[in-house]
């Protein structure tokens, strides 16, 4: 018999474990939590990023140093954080973006982009269903995108990655509902997180320069803050709501770019596959 479901949303203090909190929507999330008297490690690659808020938060703050793509840190760091208590809410956030075409792109960061950003968040996920299954519930909360959703040119194993987590996330929900554990997969729009001067690039071919990889690689390299309309705070605050909602969303969007973006590409989907009724029951045995 499963364990009766803990509702963390009412737990007056709750445990964080956030990926990918040196900078960017990361910290803006482990902040807001702090502030609001909760506990969180918060996996960093620069110690010294988090400087600040452990000393304004002391003890409720705990720093890992962590790269997610080598699973025996992530084993160690994870099994340090469960022996100090029960994680109520893991956020699986570390990310970058690998941006060229597709024939560009070196076996080499094929690897690391999907072990970044599905691979990561994969394995950090299993290893806390347990504890939570066992502890009566929990939250995940995947940070997707917009280009979970939506594909454009030049960011291919980005998109790969992307759609890899939003599907795994979707069939564990269904697995683990019944423990109380809730999945959320965040897709964000362009937000101000740096995360563009992040971007690392393939080598440039000349095939490529003058398609719509060239220019995505242009407009990216190019692109001021006034194209980042999305407020890190405000996702952070809305990403907390969700965690004290009994059911929280499976998907959570959050942007009108995001918006506009994941509605178009969804209603073009089922406008191709309603054009394909016909061809769809047509394969089947007459009998």
């Amino acid at each position: 018999m499963p364990t009766a479901p803990r509702a963390c949303a009412d737990k007056p203090v709750r445990r964080w474990f956030i990926t990918g909190a040196s900078s960017g929507l990361g910290r803006a999330l482990t902040a807001y939590a702090l502030d609001r008297g909760d506990h969180v490690t918060a996996t960093v690659r620069r110690p010294a990023a988090l400087d600040g808020l452990r000393d304004s938060h002391g003890d409720r703050l705990t720093v890992e140093l962590l790269d997610v793509t080598h699973p025996g840190q992530v084993e160690e760091v994870i099994a340090r954080t469960l022996a100090a208590g029960p994680v109520d809410i893991v956020v699986n956030n570390a990310g970058y973006a690998v941006m060229g075409a597709a024939e560009e792109m070196t076996v080499e960061q094929v690897r690391h982009q999907l072990e970044t950003l599905l691979v990561a968040p994969l394995l950090i996920t299993r290893s806390f269903l347990a504890p939570m299954r066992e502890q009566g519930g929990g939250r995940v909360i995947q940070i997707s995108s917009l280009g979970g959703q939506a594909a454009l040119a030049a960011s291919s194993a980005y998109h790969a990655a992307k759609w890899g987590l939003e599907g795994y996330s979707e069939s564990v929900s269904h697995e683990v509902a019944g423990f109380g554990i809730h999945l959320t997969v965040v897709q964000p729009g362009a937000t101000r997180t740096g995360f563009g001067s992040a971007v690392r690039y393939t080598d440039e071919t000349a095939a490529y320069r003058d398609t719509p990889v060239g220019e995505m690689r242009r407009w990216v390299a190019t692109a001021d803050d006034s194209v980042f309309t999305g407020d890190p705070a405000k996702l952070a605050a809305a990403i907390y709501e969700t965690t004290r909602q009994a059911v929280p969303p499976l998907r959570l969007t959050l942007g009108a770019d995001a918006y506009e973006a994941v509605h178009e590409a969804l209603t073009g989907r089922i406008a191709a596959l309603e054009a394909q009724q016909s061809v769809a029951a047509s394969v089947g045995f007459a009998d």
